[in-house]
């Protein structure tokens, strides 16, 4: 038969570690927002409280914002051993802001285990940095070590600027992986590997799997039944049955210890493996995740062509309207701040940020992935809405979201053929 890990070289994470799962917990911080792949099984719901699977949170939060909500988080369930980071995209589709998380509470909490959970694709570049903080364990999603197979698996990779599907898709992400999966063992890290068990596609394979990682230097395998996940590309395709799991864990356990007590769990999962989060938890993450005045940052910047409507893209801004909270709950500004001339890329971005450090929040009609990238590494989120200033301003003053009426999609640029495409630096 398969084996149940509970060697104690996995330590106290509950995880690797199922001697340990029914006394001690773990937190998921949700600070990953994007993807660098697409899985045919995956549908991400970013606000969903009733869904226990990957890929789920209710809330996004900043680096800071993780901090401050871990803090108050372990006031009520101290028995928290293990800090991680698995989405609700990938760590490493933004590596900055995953990495100044692990940064901030390895900091604060230096007796909790550090986690994260990668398809590993972007992992490799940044092992000498998971290391030095000191990561302990780390889980690799690996579905095929075949390109032909994670070919039905993937609907398209993205290695930097760089996006490929079919065979040639999955042989950059096997290859990325196997890198991946190398280093982390020289760097003395644990490795588990996560595999989505897919009826037809690639449950003949997952011993292969097994094998394979194996020899790279995992650890211990979970073998994952997929999920019948509405909205995704297999939501038609039936999940395996238990009796079919039980014999995939049997073969795969000649190479790599099993981990049988895996719950799927959220990108904010808080506590005990199968708990769910109580209302206490879902209310400190939205308390957490909202964005509002602080003494260094009193100021809310907001890309407007007349200082009355939220009506201009951020690259097409020359300058943005500054506003503080005024009297009888109004708004009053500030100045009119220039912004920095169009070009460079991630420097204009960068010079942005410091130009505007006094300020909270930007609110702007549109925006590109890279501004919105380069300001949240700099803490200063970009709200995207359209309507009166007064709508946006009011809210965020009040420590308040701003009524979805009102918002847009960010990092989504909606310029199109408008845009002049001479260096505004966007995308």
């Amino acid at each position: 038969m398969y084996s149940t890990a509970k060697d104690s070289k996995f330590g106290n994470h509950p995880c690797f570690n199922a001697a340990v799962r029914h006394s001690t917990g773990r937190i998921h911080l949700p600070v990953a927002p994007e993807c660098n792949i697409q899985c045919n099984f995956c549908n991400r719901k970013y606000d969903c409280v009733n869904e226990s699977r990957p890929g789920v949170t209710s809330s996004m939060l900043t680096p800071d914002q993780a901090v401050s909500y871990l803090d108050k988080v372990l006031e009520i369930v101290p028995a928290i051993s293990v800090v991680g980071i698995a989405g609700p995209g990938d760590p490493f589709a933004t590596p900055e802001e995953t990495l100044a998380t692990l940064e901030a509470v390895g900091k604060k909490y230096p007796g909790k285990l550090l986690c994260l959970a990668s398809n590993g694709l972007n992992v490799a570049p940044y092992v000498d940095r998971i290391a030095k903080l000191n990561v302990s364990h780390m889980t690799i999603t690996v579905n095929a070590v075949d390109p032909g197979i994670g070919a039905q698996i993937y609907g398209w990779i993205r290695s930097g600027p760089h996006v490929s599907r079919g065979a040639e898709g999955a042989r950059v992400l096997l290859e990325k992986q196997t890198e991946t999966i190398r280093a982390l063992h020289e760097a003395g890290i644990l490795v588990k590997i996560n595999t989505v068990v897919i009826p037809g596609i690639n449950d003949h394979h997952v011993a292969a799997i097994a094998g394979y990682c194996k020899k790279l230097g995992a650890d211990i395998q979970n073998c994952i039944p997929m999920m019948h996940v509405e909205g995704s590309a297999f939501e038609n395709r039936e999940g395996p049955e238990e009796k079919q799991m039980l014999e995939i864990r049997k073969q795969s356990s000649r190479y790599l210890d099993q981990m049988c007590h895996c719950a799927r769990c959220r990108a904010d999962a808080v506590g005990q493996i199968g708990e769910e989060n109580n209302e206490k938890i879902v209310e400190l993450l939205a308390t957490a995740s909202r964005i509002g005045p602080t003494k260094q940052r009193p100021y809310v910047a907001v890309a407007s062509m007349e200082g009355l409507l939220v009506n201009q893209h951020l690259g097409e801004a020359t300058e943005l309207w500054v506003f503080k909270p005024g009297e009888d709950d109004d708004s009053e500004l500030v100045s009119a701040r220039a912004t920095p001339v169009p070009g460079g890329g991630d420097d204009r971005w960068e010079q942005l940020a410091d130009a505007f450090g006094d300020c909270f929040a930007i609110i702007c009609a549109g925006c590109g992935k890279a501004p919105l990238r380069v300001l949240a590494q700099h803490n200063l989120p970009v709200i995207v809405m359209e309507g009166l200033i007064e709508e946006g301003t009011k809210a965020l003053f009040r420590g308040q979201s701003v009524p979805k009426l009102y918002m847009r999609p960010a990092g989504v640029c909606s310029l199109g053929k408008s845009c002049g495409g001479s260096g505004t630096g966007c995308d």
